[in-house]
């Protein structure tokens, strides 16, 4: 089974709705979130290895969301954090972070999302806020 494995350095981010407008008559939407994507998927492209090509067979994926320890936070309360004694349950949610994750790489990482047959995510604080992505395929 094959492996690769890459950080995104950054506060995770999640995946927003689309946002709508009425110009008269007309209905458009538009996407709030296109310069963090654009962001994202250009340290997915500078993390993958030199000449690799998107997956195109079923993908296994972890996803370890390292969420920033707020400022405000009392040193004994931070040491908590830090030590993953206390869980981060606060927005974002981990769901909509995958989202976010999953969408940025089709094209780069795998061809579609819809080849990730296995997920595990989960989100802690930390000290070194981060996206941790680990990608496992067999060779088809």
């Amino acid at each position: 089974m094959n492996e690769l494995s890459m950080t995104i350095p950054g506060k995770p981010i999640a995946k927003k709705r689309p946002k709508f407008f009425r110009r008269g008559g007309f209905v458009g939407a538009y996407n709030a979130q296109e310069t963090e994507e654009g962001r994202f998927m250009q340290f997915l492209n500078m993390a993958k290895p030199e000449g690799w090509q998107p997956i195109l067979g079923p993908v296994i994926l972890e996803i370890q969301f390292m969420m920033p320890i707020p400022e405000s936070t009392s040193k004994k309360k931070k040491q908590a954090m830090a030590l993953m004694v206390t869980k981060h349950t606060k927005k974002p949610d981990v769901d909509n972070c995958v989202k976010f994750v999953k969408d940025c790489a089709n094209g780069i990482l795998w061809r579609d999302d819809s080849q990730v047959f296995s997920l595990h995510a989960v989100k802690f604080y930390s000290e070194n806020p981060g996206t941790s992505i680990v990608l496992r395929w067999e060779e088809s």
